[in-house]
């Protein structure tokens, strides 16, 4: 198997392994969808440097905090601090439909707050081959009158972006990017602007998992049957 990044090296300090705001250079992090704890499935994600940045430990419904949904995933930083929870919402309304609401640290706790919604795109019966639209992100909270974004692309192809929703050829802030000779469970996530930032980034590319982690070779961490 190739390597999936030279060494992993734990930062000394424990918050900020990587830092999101103010960034000058994108910030290239290479995602392996894979836990480094034995029987737990999660990700890990290095930064440039090989050092561990992220990562995502699931035990099963059963593990973890006893305050936790089953659907929660938790993103920590290398020494397992809880940075964002990605948790799963059911609408019965067509137009809101299945979406993943992100929250800054752990959302068991009573004054979680949620930052962004991503709502898987609804397709209608007859598909444009021009629309490329996985999902739409709306900020929440006290972000809510930021601008809204779009993603486009191709998550089982490991080739999407965040882009802003209201167009005009408008830069990726971030993008997943394939990363050759190694299969679809290690890639790049590249993000160039801080907006976004790269925890916030990497609780995207969870809510994509759980829309279309069955595209890829290993089912995602909450089994999926859409595929795009």
């Amino acid at each position: 198997m190739a390597k999936v990044h030279p060494n992993i090296a734990v930062p000394e300090s424990p918050a900020g392994a990587v830092v999101e705001e103010e960034q000058q250079q994108p910030a290239v992090l290479t995602v392996w969808r894979k836990s480094l704890l034995f029987n737990c499935d999660g990700f890990t994600v290095f930064d440039a440097t090989g050092g561990l940045a992220f990562r995502v430990d699931r035990y099963g419904s059963s593990s973890g905090s006893r305050h936790r949904r089953a659907e929660d995933v938790v993103l920590m930083d290398a020494a397992g601090k809880p940075l964002l929870t990605v948790r799963r919402k059911i609408k019965l309304s067509l137009s809101l439909g299945e979406h993943w609401v992100v929250y800054d640290g752990d959302a068991s706790a009573a004054d979680a707050k949620p930052l962004l919604s991503v709502r898987r795109h609804h397709v209608g019966l007859h598909r444009r081959a021009s629309d490329k639209t996985l999902a739409h992100i709306t900020p929440l909270g006290s972000s809510a009158e930021a601008a809204a974004y779009v993603v486009e692309g191709s998550y089982g192809r490991r080739s999407c972006a965040v882009r802003d929703a209201r167009g005009g050829g408008a830069a990726a802030l971030a993008e997943v990017r394939r990363k050759e000779s190694v299969g679809d469970d290690v890639f790049r996530l590249v993000v160039s602007d801080h907006r976004i930032g790269a925890a916030l980034s990497m609780g995207v590319v969870i809510a994509l998992d759980q829309m279309f982690g069955g595209a890829s070779s290993r089912t995602s961490l909450l089994p999926r049957s859409w595929s795009a």
